[in-house]
């Protein structure tokens, strides 16, 4: 049986949800990623990235520079009440000839941490790499220490595939790296359990959820 690769890269796009819009990381959205990064418990956000908190505005403009010139593929993520940028994630390890590519660079502020702008954020990355572009694999990686990713790659469908010892050295400690995916032949189940959890009948007034998201494996 002949597999067919994806048909390409992620491109220079915007993918609008009900919740949060994700754009091209620019230099536009540097205020709002600093500001989100210079919150009460903000920098605490950046303890398992490979770097700190950005110290000034410059920094955080700088990072985005770099961001944009290495081969990744970063977004903002906007949400889109108060059309601010909240955090940023990016496609990475994008190898359309093998069909698969990693979600990654995770840094999704206060503002949404554990909201359905976070889980928005990663079901439009997810269902475009999948449905529009035809990837087979979408992974997850973290620190084995970062027990909140861990959690939250189960709580998101992604399933454990083991862990990567001494896979790097972050901030001059130890990384073991441990790994998750979705496939291919996973994603349908996964994509009607994101629609039904996202649908706005699901939440009060407040943004609380009435049901979980089922999908933790």
């Amino acid at each position: 049986m002949t597999i067919s690769p994806a048909v390409s890269a992620p491109a220079r796009i915007v993918l609008e949800g009900r919740y949060v819009r994700l754009e091209p990381l620019e230099r536009r959205h540097a205020a709002d990623l600093f500001a989100v990064s210079t919150l009460p418990g903000g920098p605490e956000r950046y303890r398992w990235l490979f770097h700190d908190a950005p110290l000034s505005l410059a920094e955080m403009a700088a990072r985005i520079d770099l961001a944009n010139a290495g081969q990744d593929r970063h977004v903002a993520v906007i949400d889109r009440q108060t059309g601010r940028a909240v955090g940023q994630q990016a496609w990475m390890r994008i190898f359309p000839e093998h069909g698969s590519i990693e979600i990654g660079g995770i840094h999704w502020g206060l503002p949404m941490a554990r909201t359905r702008l976070a889980t928005e954020a990663l079901y439009l990355f997810a269902r475009h790499a999948f449905d529009d572009l035809g990837y087979r694999r979408f992974e997850w990686k973290c620190n084995d220490r970062n027990q909140a990713s861990k959690t939250a790659a189960r709580r998101f469908g992604f399933r454990p595939e083991g862990v990567f010892r001494q896979d790097r050295i972050a901030k001059g400690e130890n990384r073991d790296t441990a790994w998750f995916s979705i496939i291919d032949g996973e994603w349908p189940a996964l994509r009607s359990e994101y629609q039904r959890w996202l649908a706005p009948d699901n939440f009060d007034e407040a943004g609380r959820q009435k049901t979980r998201l089922a999908t933790r494996v």
